[in-house]
């Protein structure tokens, strides 16, 4: 959620009752809903708070979200609580994902990118290809470094996980699993990540990195250009 302290905006709300509750401590109004794609984790609660507030609801073109809302594709821009918003086809999670990037959000970008990229991680190739996937993960890399990475789930250590197995010299790496365990220990929350840390610890951002190459030839022996490279991966991290 980011409000104003008088008017919010939520993203793929997936349980509508933790927005009701936030929106009357706050002591703010719901104007807009931004959903990112169909998956019931991220819309199960857009009905009951469009019907409840009458919020705007902006999601994908291409896919099937409920009606009503203003569809969106890459290229569009959805002006919210006075922000400014770029949309952002990616898919490979689903076929028709969207992120919604602000250029400038108290001196800083801000992304929201759904299931596209988490940090240390990226979403599960459900509807798309490795070639898309990994297509949509550079445009996310391309932005501004110091760019927040709002993801929608807290996955970080179990990704960690996986990355420090298939990138263990990676001292960065390293540094940031224990800062996350102890965030997580503590009952915090590891996110929101930033770009210029995801481009140093992420595995999938880091797939063409001589030492990716080599581990991912490990699990595949076929491995053999960029996309069979992150697409060994991906497939070694589902089975990880």
């Amino acid at each position: 959620m980011l409000h104003d302290e008088s008017r919010a905006l939520v993203v793929d709300p997936g349980d509508p009752q933790p927005v009701f509750e936030a929106l009357q401590r706050l002591g703010v109004k719901l104007d807009a809903i931004l959903v990112t794609h169909h998956h019931h984790d991220h819309t199960g609660g857009v009905k009951a708070l469009r019907d409840a507030t009458g919020a705007a609801v902006f999601g994908p073109a291409r896919e099937s979200i409920p009606e009503p809302l203003t569809r969106l594709k890459h290229g569009d821009t959805l002006v919210a609580l006075g922000l400014t918003f770029k949309v952002m086809d990616v898919p490979g999670h689903t076929a028709g994902h969207i992120a919604f990037f602000c250029e400038d959000l108290d001196g800083s970008p801000l992304l929201f990118c759904g299931d596209t990229l988490f940090s240390g991680g990226c979403g599960r190739l459900f509807e798309g290809t490795p070639a898309q996937m990994l297509a949509s993960l550079d445009k996310l890399a391309a932005l501004p470094e110091v760019t927040r990475v709002c993801c929608t789930h807290e996955y970080t250590l179990s990704n960690l996980k996986f990355a420090l197995a298939v990138d263990p010299q990676n001292e960065v790496l390293q540094r940031y699993m224990e800062s996350a365990q102890v965030l997580r220990d503590n009952g915090q929350p590891t996110l929101p990540s930033s770009l210029s840390l995801e481009r140093q610890i992420n595995p999938f951002l880091r797939s063409r990195q001589p030492a990716l190459i080599r581990a991912a030839q490990s699990f595949d022996a076929e491995a053999h250009d960029e996309v069979s490279t992150f697409a060994a991966l991906r497939q070694w991290k589902n089975q990880f």
